[in-house]
């Protein structure tokens, strides 16, 4: 038998690899998708003590913060990759 599980497939290692390929290559991503859960988990809690805001309101305003916080972090990590290979890259690129 081999060591890897049963229901372990390559394909889903390689997709675990590839994650944490593009966790190394852009931060900001995983920093966006804990804000869009965190926004997504505060939201759940606030919900109880909305008062007298309708169900749509609500869920319309949280479903705003959660994109406004992807968005942001997206926008981060856009910035922080052309600094990074545009000025502070001293060697030029080889076509």
């Amino acid at each position: 038998m081999s060591s890897k599980s049963f229901f372990e497939s390559d394909e889903d290692a390689a997709q675990s690899n590839k994650l944490s390929r593009k966790a190394k290559e852009s931060p900001f991503m995983l920093v966006g998708i804990a804000g869009f859960v965190a926004a997504g988990v505060i939201g759940a809690y606030k919900y109880r003590n909305r008062g007298t805001m309708s169900t749509s309101v609500f869920l319309m305003q949280l479903r705003v913060a959660a994109q406004g916080t992807v968005v942001a972090c997206l926008t981060a990590g856009l910035a922080y990759s052309m600094t990074k290979e545009y000025i502070f890259d001293k060697a030029p690129k080889e076509k």
